[in-house]
């Protein structure tokens, strides 16, 4: 589950386009950070997507993608033009293709390489759809299969595109708007698929274009409804616009933070195992099995677009870095795998997020005052440099990301030395044991009681 959201010019403290993300898979599904360079391919080469080829195009533009790390695709990403694209797994009454064909998160690279604008990237993946169809199992060890949607945005236009198998719908936005797991888009949008309406009339779901909903004809009722999609957009949406003509970058990153605000003093990680909230953490039993693994905000500035990452798991426990396009990502390691990898960013951090899964609300305010002044810095910091050269802005890059691993190692011992004040119930805990079992993780990070 994961929940995106823009907030376009009109509506922000700067007149800058805003974008964020939250990208939520299996908790050891490990989240990759990939800078893939501009390139020219010959005439009549292909690519190899997750499971399928499709014909390359002659040039692709430079990438970054924030992925599932198995995956070809990237869950979130922003090309060399500021073009971001971010999707959601979403439930239709039509069953979600099994046969290996594109994933959404492909669809996502597929048009960040080609797309110089948002209005173009619907268009490559409308097209994409049409001849490939969307399908393949999309869960790291779950068996998901799923239809997507997208927020697709760039510094002058901003789209929602919504998918069932190859029939979509997209709507262009202007202010705020969120996506979460359903369908959002109702009787009137700006660009569709042929047939999209005459197929609902064919089942029955409607009379004709006069009484057609585009999701409440398409979307499933019972997928919808217990991955909390209603009401985690309801709390990114009401945050949001409640600030609309002020958002600012610290908005767009606490919408991603949220725990659910009417019940942040009794919210702990281990309650109510159907309450998903937009800061996911996994819990045990069938619904809550992923968790936010990445997490991602632009600041969609036309001349030198800024994006801010966290590389690693929950962002409630991790720090937005700021990394720009035409400079290298700080080092961050290996590509990370599916085993604990103290090497990589995303397994070092993850040591410290499950140490303090041990008793989440005592375990946070041990770093949280300090997580937010980090970031303060590092976002005011890259913000004021982004007309700076480039090669100062790398080495402010490198050093957030730096000043940010030393600030989690020193987190990590004073959490790892804490007391447990609150002991988490017996099958969330189990739950997290097996998952760290599998993931070979050390024993520092291994969920226990006190």
């Amino acid at each position: 589950m994961c929940d995106t959201v823009v907030a376009t010019a009109e509506s922000t403290a700067d007149g800058v386009t805003i974008f964020g993300k939250n990208s939520d898979r299996e908790p050891n599904e490990a989240h990759h950070l990939l800078l893939v360079p501009a390139a020219d391919h010959p005439s009549g080469s292909r690519v190899q997507c997750t499971y399928i080829e499709v014909p390359q195009v002659e040039h692709t533009y430079a990438v970054l993608l924030a992925k599932p790390f198995w995956l070809w695709g990237g869950e979130i990403g922003a090309n060399e033009h500021g073009v971001v694209i971010g999707n959601e797994a979403v439930f239709s009454k039509v069953p979600a293709g099994k046969k290996e064909a594109l994933l959404g998160m492909d669809l996502i690279r597929l048009a960040l390489e080609r797309a110089a604008t948002a209005r173009e990237a619907v268009d490559v993946i409308a097209q994409l759809l049409s001849e490939y169809g969307q399908g393949g199992v999309a869960g790291f060890r779950h068996k998901d299969f799923y239809h997507n949607s997208f927020i697709i945005a760039d510094p002058h236009d901003a789209w929602v595109f919504e998918t069932v198998d190859r029939q979509w719908v997209a709507k262009q936005v202007r202010g705020v708007y969120t996506i979460s797991n359903g369908l959002t888009i109702g009787s009137e949008w700006d660009l569709a698929s042929p047939g999209l309406v005459e197929y609902a009339v064919q089942r029955g779901w409607c009379k004709g274009r006069d009484d057609f909903h585009f999701a409440r004809c398409y979307a499933d009722f019972i997928y919808t409804r217990f991955s909390c999609s209603g009401s985690r957009r309801e709390s990114t949406s009401r945050w949001l616009t409640a600030r609309q003509g002020k958002i600012t970058v610290f908005d767009v990153i606490d919408a991603l933070r949220d725990h659910g605000r009417d019940k942040r003093a009794s919210w702990h990680p281990d309650t109510k195992q159907a309450d998903l909230t937009v800061c996911a953490h996994a819990s045990f039993g069938p619904i809550r099995y992923t968790q936010t693994t990445g997490s991602m905000v632009s600041h969609l500035r036309p001349d030198f677009p800024t994006h801010f990452v966290t590389g690693t798991a929950a962002p409630c426990t991790s720090i937005f870095k700021p990394v720009w396009m035409d400079t290298p990502l700080p080092n961050i390691g290996p590509a990370p795998t599916g085993v604990y990898d103290a090497a990589t960013l995303f397994w070092r951090h993850e040591a410290l997020h499950r140490a303090t899964l041990r008793d989440y609300k005592t375990m946070i305010r041990l770093y949280s005052d300090e997580r937010d002044m980090l970031e303060d810095e590092f976002v005011a910091g890259a913000l004021d440099l982004a007309q700076a050269p480039g090669g100062e802005r790398a080495a402010f890059s490198a050093k957030c990301f730096a000043r940010a691993g030393d600030a989690e190692a020193r987190w990590l011992a004073r959490v790892s030395a804490a007391e447990v004040q609150r002991r988490p119930n017996r099958l969330y805990t189990a739950a997290w044991r097996l998952r760290d079992r599998q993931a070979k993780m050390p024993a520092v990070a291994v969920t226990k009681t006190v």
